[in-house]
């Protein structure tokens, strides 16, 4: 593994196992770039630095349960020792539970809430005297559903809207110190998370009527490479194709 340069910059990834989060550190992976991958399966964070390869800088692999305090505390402790810095959070990591009101488990909105918005919010204050050494920026990947919820996703689109409000307060907070806050809004996207939901909604997998987590990323460099003259607060981005009454979320 390389050695951390102080010249480099630093991009922290959660989520990174696959879907939007490993297409955001694809992306993000350039000469002058390191990266820290973190998620639940060891496994995959390693294929997806194998994927990478040497096109980063360096590639840190960290496993983490972000439903666990410990596991955020040693997140945090292994970014400070190994990389010495940070420039870009991004939060992708999520959990979803589907089903409507009556059938939803005592503890489904419990579990949503420590991975979907506890981390980030705890992720966000533990990484933000870093941030602001860097005047950094922090992508929250939150979902169609954050904006609009339906009977069978209430609960994570409840965990998704908090989220939004949370960026939102973040925002307004750090942008006096130079920090810019960007929030994704994706509609349905070709991901494992995505394919659970076809599968309980009894609908193929059609990938042509989805977005790539690759276009999410497109959209997320974009953001982070505008002058620092400007900021992109909220994006929204929807499948071109639709079939018939399936929604754009």
């Amino acid at each position: 593994m390389k050695p951390p340069n102080p010249h480099n910059r630093v991009a922290v990834i959660t989520g990174a196992t696959g879907g939007i989060g490993s297409a955001v550190a694809r992306a993000l992976a350039a000469a002058d770039t390191s990266l820290c991958l973190t998620g639940r399966e060891l496994g995959r964070l390693e294929e997806s630095a194998r994927e990478i390869g040497a096109r980063a800088a360096r590639i840190l692999v960290h496993r983490a349960d972000l439903s666990s305090d410990d596991a955020i505390r040693g997140l945090v402790e292994c970014v400070r020792a190994e990389l010495g810095r940070i420039d870009v959070l991004v939060h992708a990591a999520g959990a979803l539970r589907l089903g409507n009101i009556e059938v939803a488990g005592w503890n489904d909105l419990d579990e949503l809430y420590r991975v979907n918005l506890r981390a980030p919010v705890l992720l966000t204050k533990a990484f933000l005297p870093m941030l602001k050494e860097s005047n950094g920026e922090i992508v929250f990947i939150n979902s169609s559903a954050g904006l609009t919820a339906r009977a069978e996703n209430g609960l994570y689109g409840a965990t998704k809207h908090a989220l939004r409000s949370i960026a939102d307060s973040i925002r307004d907070h750090v942008n006096p110190y130079g920090i810019r806050v960007i929030s994704v809004f994706p509609g349905r996207t070709d991901t494992p998370m995505q394919e659970a939901v076809l599968r309980f909604e009894g609908r193929e997998h059609a990938a042509a009527e989805l977005l790539q987590p690759s276009d999410v990323a497109e959209m997320v460099i974009a953001a982070l490479r505008l002058p620092r003259t400007a900021e992109v607060t909220e994006v929204m981005l929807r499948p071109m194709r639709k079939s018939p009454g399936r929604s754009g979320g």
